[in-house]
């Protein structure tokens, strides 16, 4: 695509950014809206399938669309994708059930995966790398835009208008980017002698599937040691046995494993999954702490995480722009992970007495690293392969984020409950007496004091301190600072790990070699060859 111009280009990517835009704030959108969305069609039991099956069909699409693209094209995917996502999006809006909703969302998440994944690839398809910083950074805005504004408009929505209104309000969106992306984003012909990998995409979608659908209910929905867990960790690790013979003989393999003997691709991908396991299980539990802790409500709550989004926003920008003027990236991705961690690490210090002040300052510092070290990793697993590479490297790299955010969710769910248990159990010793002496038909209330999941529904808590006798007062009292004491004390062990596992990360950027940041996409430097050819980065088995 060398031979467009630059105003060809960046009218391309403008497309591409809306048709990004488009897929991110149709999922940040439904978070607010969902609840009144389940009370009209009901089925709150199957409340978090309207999100694991998101998740299940875009990881899938993300890496299988990743290779087919680098064979066809990314025009037709992406677009596809598109197309796919605004079929999923206006049937969700006439959802009569629950089963419905989540089988439209799924819909939407097979699209989701097929634009984010050419989404990536395409900014390597029309920029060198040493130009791709800047773009990579307005991609990552993009996304800290959409976590801010989807929330927002999606609680104005089931508000003042019928909830379909959420899934239908940016179609006009996705038909404009469509449009500019057919008619400005060039065709590339098909790559004869490279076939379809079909064996394995089916294993590499036996691996993927079980895999995070365990990890999704352990600790949850089922125990770590139940069966059900044991029998989907047991199936993946049989598919992924499979997977791994299977690519080994394929001409043309869905996942080239000799891509990870390149040890840039390697450690900027366990990176990344070690990012996603931080970010999206740790940081995602601060309105907890808002609003559990501090006792704000979910508006004020958001208002104050929104100060995370724009830190990142404003540090992703820059970090691009840094990128694309210097060449480098090693010591900006080591800057941007210490800082991140440095802020994780800070708010394992809070408790009841802080102050939504001092959070914010934690949280903007935080928002601050991943927007310096984020834009980094998917520019340098993109720089460290061959052209052809291109759109399964980036795809690759996507899905070890994913997957660490699922991993994540999973693995802080356990250290939450866990420590909670135990403080809960330890706490309710010094109230037993007292609360022995509670009148029968107030031992209703009192069991649900122990719970601290109410201390996120501000109404439910009011109701039973209104209905407690004047001289139950300071027991309610004390059960609530109670409650307050075991979730402080429980997400700071959240705080904690999230925290060891950003550590594990600096660590890695360490060994994570420099390689120059090529002025060509089509060509390799000299060191680069080098470089590629001390890793064997050629076709060998594995």
């Amino acid at each position: 695509m060398e031979h467009l111009s630059h105003k060809e280009k960046v009218t391309i990517m403008i497309a591409i950014i809306g048709a990004m835009f488009f897929a991110a704030v149709n999922q940040t959108i439904v978070g607010n809206a969902l609840p009144k969305i389940i009370a009209d069609l009901g089925g709150l039991d199957y409340y978090s399938w309207v999100f694991t099956i998101y998740m299940l069909t875009s990881a899938i699409t993300t890496i299988l669309v990743g290779k087919l693209s680098d064979i066809y094209g990314r025009k037709p995917f992406i677009l596809t994708g598109i197309f796919i996502f605004m079929i999923g999006a206006f049937l969700s809006g006439l959802s009569k059930d629950i089963i419905q909703l989540i089988i439209y969302r799924g819909i939407q998440g097979f699209g989701a995966g097929m634009i984010m994944s050419t989404a990536f690839t395409a900014v390597g398809d029309l920029f060198a790398p040493r130009e791709r910083g800047r773009w990579q950074g307005a991609m990552g805005a993009v996304f800290g835009i959409s976590s801010v504004f989807g929330p927002t408009l999606g609680g104005y929505i089931v508000d003042n208008l019928e909830w379909k209104w959420v899934f239908w309000v940016f179609l006009p969106l996705g038909i404009l980017a469509a449009i500019l992306i057919w008619r400005l984003f060039p065709k590339m012909e098909k790559k004869e002698g490279e076939s379809v990998d079909y064996l394995g995409s089916i294993f590499l979608t036996g691996t993927i599937v079980p895999a995070l659908l365990a990890f999704s209910w352990a600790g949850t929905k089922y125990d770590w040691n139940s069966s059900q867990i044991i029998g989907l960790f047991a199936g993946a690790i049989v598919s992924f046995v499979i997977f791994v013979l299977v690519e080994k003989k394929a001409k043309s393999p869905i996942l080239p494993l000799y891509l990870f003997k390149n040890s840039i691709f390697t450690i900027s991908n366990v990176i990344g999954f070690a990012i996603g396991v931080a970010m999206f299980g740790g940081v995602m539990y601060i309105p907890y702490f808002v609003q559990g802790v501090l006792g704000f409500t979910a508006t004020h709550s958001s208002f104050i995480t929104m100060t995370m989004t724009l830190g990142l926003v404003f540090a992703s920008s820059v970090g691009g722009q840094i990128i694309s003027k210097t060449g480098k990236y090693k010591l900006q991705a080591i800057i941007g992970l210490i800082v991140t961690t440095v802020g994780i690490f800070l708010f394992t210090t809070m408790d009841a007495e802080t102050s939504q002040w001092t959070l914010i300052s934690y949280l903007v510092l935080v928002g601050i690293g991943i927007g310096v070290g984020m834009t980094v990793f998917t520019l340098t697993v993109q720089n460290a392969v061959e052209q052809k590479f291109l759109g399964v490297a980036t795809a690759t790299s996507q899905l070890f984020r994913s997957i660490g955010g699922t991993v994540g969710v999973a693995l802080m769910g356990t250290v939450l409950n866990q420590r909670m248990s135990d403080n809960m159990a330890e706490s309710l010793k010094g109230v037993q007496q007292q609360a022995a002496s509670v009148p029968p038909e107030m031992q209703e209330n009192l069991q649900a004091l122990q719970n601290p999941q109410l201390l996120l529904d501000h109404e439910k808590l009011s109701q039973i301190q209104q209905s407690m006798p004047a001289e139950m007062v300071s027991l309610f009292e004390k059960f609530v600072t109670m409650l307050q004491d075991s979730l402080s004390f429980a997400l700071s062990g959240v705080f904690m790990t999230a925290t060891i596992v950003m550590i594990a990360a600096v660590v890695l950027t360490f060994f994570l070699k420099e390689i120059p940041l090529r002025s060509s996409s089509a060509q390799n430097t000299e060191q680069q060859k080098e470089v590629q050819a001390k890793q064997s980065f050629t076709k060998q088995p594995v």
